[in-house]
C-alpha cells in the first residue's frame, strides 16, 4: 500500500453517530433557543443503567482535543473517544408523535437494550 492510500484510509475516522435529518433540525432548533455561540452537541456512554450503559446527550461549549467532531448541517456534534467505540455507527433520531416526542439512539453495537430504551449493553 502506497503512503498516500495509507494516510487517506487513517485520516478520516468514521462517525460515531450519525444524525438523521429530523434530528439534527431538532437540535439546530434546540440551539437556537440556547442563544449560546460555540455550543455543540456532546452524545456520550456512560456506565449505569438497567442494562450496564445509558446514553447522554447535552449541550457542550467545551471541546476536548481528542473529541471526535462531525459536523450535520449547522450542528456541530462531540463525541469523546470512549464513547466513540461503544457509539460507531449508531444514529440519532428524532420522533414527534402521539407514542411520545423524543431522541433515540440506534446502536448496532448493543447485544441488549432495556425497556426504557436509553440504557444498553
Amino acid at each position: 500500500m502506497s503512503a498516500t492510500m495509507q494516510s487517506v484510509s487513517i485520516g478520516k475516522k468514521p462517525n460515531p453517530v450519525n444524525l438523521t435529518d429530523l434530528a439534527a433540525a431538532k437540535v439546530a432548533e434546540l440551539l437556537a433557543q440556547e442563544d449560546v455561540e460555540g455550543l455543540a452537541l456532546r452524545v456520550a456512554v456512560r456506565p449505569g443503567g438497567c442494562s450496564g450503559f445509558s446514553y447522554e446527550m447535552y449541550f457542550d461549549a467545551e471541546i476536548a482535543e481528542d473529541d471526535v467532531v462531525r459536523e450535520f448541517g449547522s450542528v456541530s456534534v462531540v463525541v469523546d473517544p470512549a464513547s466513540a467505540d461503544l457509539l460507531k455507527g449508531s444514529t440519532l433520531d428524532y420522533s414527534d408523535g402521539l407514542q411520545g416526542a423524543g431522541f433515540h439512539v440506534t446502536n448496532p453495537n448493543a447485544t441488549r437494550t432495556c425497556g426504557c430504551g436509553s440504557s444498553f449493553s
